[in-house]
């Protein structure tokens, strides 16, 4: 649909690599950051060089993200964070935290994408 996707995740660079494989998702992805290639969430490292690498203004840019890290690496990146409420964290202390939403399930998710990014 014309989005451009990238990860930025705490997993090591194998493990990534190995999920993507397993998945067959690696193409959709135009550019990836791994915890063990620099600084760890929340230091924006892994997003402003993603961003870099892209060339992705940081204000047409969401993160999607599960966990208060996530949330928080937005914020120090200066990018938007949408908070998905089903994965490792808590909605509490997901809704906590600024987002600039919050989606309680991957079809709400998709619906708040295909809205307003």
């Amino acid at each position: 649909r014309g989005r451009r996707l990238a990860v930025a995740t705490g997993k090591a660079r194998r493990g990534l690599d190995r999920a993507l494989a397993a998945s067959g998702l690696g193409p959709f992805f135009e550019a990836t950051r791994c915890a063990d290639e620099g600084f760890p969430k929340p230091h924006p490292d892994m997003v402003l060089r993603i961003l870099d690498e892209t060339g992705v203004e940081p204000s047409r840019a969401v993160l999607v993200g599960d966990t208060t890290h996530d949330l928080e690496l937005a914020a120090n990146a200066g990018v938007d964070a949408i908070a998905v409420t089903y994965g490792a964290h808590d909605e509490s202390l997901l809704r906590a935290r600024a987002a600039r939403h919050y989606a309680a399930s991957v079809q709400e998710l998709r619906r708040w994408l295909a809205d307003n990014a």
